[in-house]
């Protein structure tokens, strides 16, 4: 059996294949970001699946795309891991960025996006992935993400920018107090997670005007950041990986629009495309 994983930083999509290439089980765990959650925590975490667990001796390979595996050394870490709780699989971790050029690839080159809890970009042209800048993560970086979108509200209101209306409904909905922000935004081990689960509140009033110029601004923001500075971006088409950019559809098309822009394809959750892409062309 082969195990396919879409690694986020909220939440990782299994995919499990027979020997024969079908889909055999689709389960969940939470996100595994060697940034943002200890090497310990994963195994444990694994293990509370009851649908992985009984199938883990007949696992012989995993392939595992996750947020955080840019860095090698992130890499070394999922691959260890992981084969502590796979013992009989060859285990291989690459960054998101692969499965998403995997999983938007339409046949031609094109700038492929990640914008879910996390945000990043690259240029590929069905062979060769190119990644001309960085991911700084959530503090510095992330630019229109899950958890930058959700830093932006529990700023505005705690510093009381958000009008009228927006403000009491959040306090009706979170009773927030700046104890428990900060605790969970310094002292847990997944602030960026944390930050993006606020999203649920801008998704559900996401036409009120506030949060339309909020959001489209954050949008601005990683196309100017993340996009434009490939020299391919004027011409080649802009392809879209994860939730933020599928609920934020409309908005982030206008954004696009008013810096020329051309946003092609979205796919809300990549595992599918990307298991089809390894049935076609890997396994």
């Amino acid at each position: 059996m082969v195990a396919i994983v879409d690694g986020g930083s909220t939440k990782c999509d299994w995919v499990i294949l027979d020997d024969f290439k079908k889909v055999f089980m689709k389960t969940e765990t939470i996100g595994f970001n060697p940034n943002n959650i200890g090497a310990e925590l994963i195994v444990p975490e694994i293990e509370k699946n009851i649908n992985l667990s009984a199938v883990k001796n007949s696992i012989t390979k995993v392939f595992f795309y996750g947020s955080g595996c840019g860095i090698p050394e992130n890499c070394a870490t999922i691959e260890r891991e992981l084969a502590k709780f796979f013992i009989k699989a060859d285990v291989v971790a690459k960054e998101d960025l692969m499965a998403a050029a995997y999983a938007a690839y339409t046949g031609k080159p094109a700038i492929v996006c990640i914008l879910g809890t996390g945000s990043n970009s690259c240029y590929f042209d069905g062979q060769n992935l190119k990644i001309k800048l960085p991911s700084l993560g959530f503090l510095i970086g992330d630019e229109g993400s899950g958890s930058s979108i959700g830093k932006q509200l529990v700023r505005r209101f705690f510093m009381l920018k958000l009008p009228k209306d927006l403000h009491t409904e959040f306090e009706e909905t979170y009773h927030l107090t700046i104890e428990d922000a900060l605790k969970n935004m310094y002292h847990t081990s997944r602030p960026n997670a944390y930050l993006a689960n606020f999203n649920k509140f801008v998704v559900e009033r996401k036409d009120h005007p506030y949060f339309q110029q909020m959001v489209f601004e954050e949008m601005k923001n990683f196309f100017e950041y993340q996009v434009l500075p490939y020299e391919e971006s004027q011409d080649a088409e802009i392809n879209f990986i994860g939730s933020i950019a599928y609920y934020y559809e409309d908005t982030l098309r206008s954004a696009a629009a008013e810096l020329n822009l051309n946003v092609g394809k979205i796919v809300q959750k990549p595992i599918e495309s990307l298991v089809n892409y390894h049935i076609k062309y890997i396994l």
